[in-house]
């Protein structure tokens, strides 16, 4: 334990999860160290830990708003100035030689997730936290080891120029540095959950889907501008694959190839057939958008990675560390809130914490200890039913890219709830996709909802059905029974006709 008034905030990893969380512990006055396993994230050599340069993230209204209650609004305007708005998802498809594109917007009042530059996110944050007084920055520092016991944690240095120690099995020099709270925000193979695992009984579950991705850019038109729509996230659905763009800033799309591991490797081994396999699945991607020299070298020359989701309970241990972002909970990047799930984590984490009265002055250190681990445990106690919602979300929503927009089902309920939304604003109907990207609401109420309303509307489908056919089968009745009284009429005057005509 460090004995000071002030607690020494030691956080792991320096992306835009543990950036936010330095900003935040900073404004309450804490001693802050940043300790990120590769070199600065503004440098553009730095490698980033997924190895490919994407520049794109989606951010929404969970990330926003953590990062407007860090109290640094020309934070946020940096951010957003060159953020383009995507108001909706532009499905491509063709019938027979005819290419066709279908809007299908987010949100009936006009909301919009945002593409933003990974670089100036990471750019944004960092400077911010340079210019903070009680924040320092390490780079070239990996997380060798942690005691949460006695709070101590292990950093070994690589800086530029440094060399192994002499006879230590080629390790680098090591550091030793006491903190209060460890924060672990290092990625979905964390160095700081590994050690917490060590201390804590981790429920831990971690699963890789039968998917691979790959990266491909579509380039600016000849004349500078975008070649698709800007302002929407353009789709190119299929049972087992998906191809999918976001613009960037520079007026290119980043793409992704979606599709299980095995259509990878026929690609890989047959590079021949990988034009053949755009045209037949994604219309209008190639030559159209991509020339078929470009997506042939950047399918062999860019990686191809796995998907994994990760769900773990508790999220701390003690009063000595907690782990957020993709350390936490890795989710699939289907519903585009990997980054946003990990920003609200730090939002509602401080607001555990201060509902402690954990920067209260005046109490000792083992009384702030004590604080502070009853306000992690409040943390885990909520935030772990949410983060495991939006991981159940976001594979649930992969197939509903990959196939689901196209089904008229889909098509059915998306215009109810919107007309419900849009006309009766009262009864505070939303579409799952709006509760979880235009507002705050907690993903496990978000799946609450939703299954609600689909109980409501499945109820209210089956009594239109049953009553159409009670209404079919009256109007039947009715016409039957008219049907077989008139013929009875007709045959009773055609018999007394007959008797009638027999006694005259």
């Amino acid at each position: 334990m460090v004995e000071s008034t002030r607690q020494k905030v030691v956080i792991v990893g320096a992306g835009p999860v543990g950036s936010l969380a330095a900003l935040y512990a900073a404004a309450r006055g804490d001693d802050v160290e940043v300790y990120e396993l590769r070199g600065d994230l503004r440098d553009p050599a730095t490698i980033p830990l997924n190895f490919t340069k994407s520049i794109n993230l989606a951010l929404s209204e969970r990330g926003i708003n953590a990062m407007r209650h860090s109290d640094r609004e020309e934070l946020i305007d940096r951010i957003m100035h060159d953020a383009i708005p995507m108001h909706g998802r532009m499905i491509h498809g063709q019938d027979g030689e005819e290419l066709w594109e279908a809007a299908q917007l987010y949100d009936v009042h006009g909301q919009a997730i945002n593409a933003v530059d990974r670089g100036i996110l990471n750019n944004a944050l960092l400077d911010e936290l340079e210019r903070t007084p009680n924040v320092k920055l390490f780079f070239n520092h990996k997380l060798t080891g942690a005691d949460f016991h006695t709070n101590r944690a292990w950093f070994e240095r690589r800086l530029p120029g440094d060399s192994p120690t002499p006879n230590s099995n080629n390790r680098y020099p090591e550091i030793e540095v006491p903190f209060d709270l460890m924060i672990g925000a290092d990625g979905a193979h964390s160095a700081a959950r590994f050690h917490m695992m060590k201390f804590a009984r981790v429920d831990y579950q971690q699963e890789y889907i039968d998917t691979l991705w790959c990266e491909f850019r579509i380039p600016p038109s000849t004349e500078g501008d975008f070649r698709i729509s800007p302002n929407h996230l353009h789709i190119w659905p299929g049972k087992e694959y998906m191809f999918i763009a976001l613009p960037s800033a520079d007026k290119s799309f980043t793409c992704t190839l979606f599709s299980p591991a095995i259509h990878y490797t026929k690609l890989t081994e047959s590079p021949e057939t990988l034009v053949d396999f755009f045209q037949a699945n994604f219309p209008g991607v190639c030559p159209n958008l991509i020339s078929p020299h470009a997506l042939q070298e950047q399918f062999a020359s860019n990686p191809h990675l796995p998907l994994i989701s990760i769900k773990c309970n508790p999220h701390h241990y003690g009063s000595s560390v907690v782990i957020v972002g993709d350390a936490a909970h890795a989710v699939l990047p289907f519903y585009g809130q990997g980054l946003n799930a990990g920003l609200e984590d730090i939002r509602i984490l401080f607001e555990c914490l201060d509902s402690s009265d954990l920067y209260d002055i005046k109490v000792s250190p083992s009384v702030r200890a004590q604080r502070r681990e009853t306000a992690l445990k409040q943390y885990t106690d909520q935030r772990s039913a949410d983060t495991h919602a939006i991981n159940d979300l976001s594979k649930q929503n992969y197939a509903e890219m990959r196939w689901g927009v196209k089904l008229p089902l889909y098509k059915l309920r998306k215009s109810v709830e919107e007309s419900l939304d849009r006309y009766v604003p009262r009864l505070g109907w939303k579409t799952q996709y709006s509760r979880v990207s235009f507002s705050n609401q907690r993903y496990s109420d978000v799946i609450r909802a939703a299954r609600h309303q689909g109980t409501v509307l499945g109820l209210g489908l089956g009594s239109l059905v049953v009553s159409s056919v009670a209404v079919a089968g009256v109007l039947m009745w009715r016409y039957s029974f008219r049907q077989c009284l008139g013929s009875l009429v007709r045959a009773g005057w055609s018999r007394l006709g007959s008797l009638w005509s027999r006694g005259c």
